[in-house]
């Protein structure tokens, strides 16, 4: 069955649990992959910001790990997960490890793909991609990874 929105799928949490992305039917989602020794990592001070302002207006963000990228996140999921708490304070909720190109792609990273593609090629180029979900589960924005957290703020408002 082809997934049709956002809650058609099943992730892992960072203890390795189901999650339903269906409990976040209603809910603005931001999605990026994330990384605790890119170049990028500062972003997570960005997010954790955009989380605390507009989380209890509907906003979600998920971290997914992701060790594809110049093994720029080679820890385990423990010690990312304790990475980004203390050195970022992130509180918002991070994903276990997982890959976001080839063949091995997680299920829903080769559904956001698919639905919006990268400037030649779809495939993702770097840590810290972002995808914003509408309240509907639809894919409206992918944001390259140089773009910074607060430069998303006005198409989150737009959404929530």
């Amino acid at each position: 069955m082809e997934a049709k929105n956002l809650y058609d799928f099943t992730v892992k949490n960072k203890k390795g649990e189901s999650v339903s992305l269906a409990e976040y039917k209603g809910k603005v989602v931001l999605i990026v992959n994330i990384a605790t020794k890119c170049g990028f990592t500062p972003q997570l001070t960005g997010l954790e910001e955009l989380w605390n302002t507009y989380e209890d207006k509907g906003l979600v963000i998920l971290g997914f790990l992701c060790n594809q990228f110049a093994n720029q996140n080679p820890g385990s999921d423990d010690q990312t997960q304790e990475f980004c708490s203390l050195n970022y304070g992130v509180t918002f909720p991070i994903m276990k490890k997982i890959n976001v190109n080839g063949n091995d792609a997680d299920p829903l990273y080769k559904w956001l793909k698919s639905k919006k593609g990268g400037i030649l090629w779809s495939a993702i180029k770097w840590n810290f991609t972002k995808f914003l979900i509408n309240k509907d589960g639809e894919v409206v924005h992918r944001f390259a990874p140089t773009a910074s957290p607060s430069s998303l703020e006005k198409y989150i408002v737009n959404e929530l």
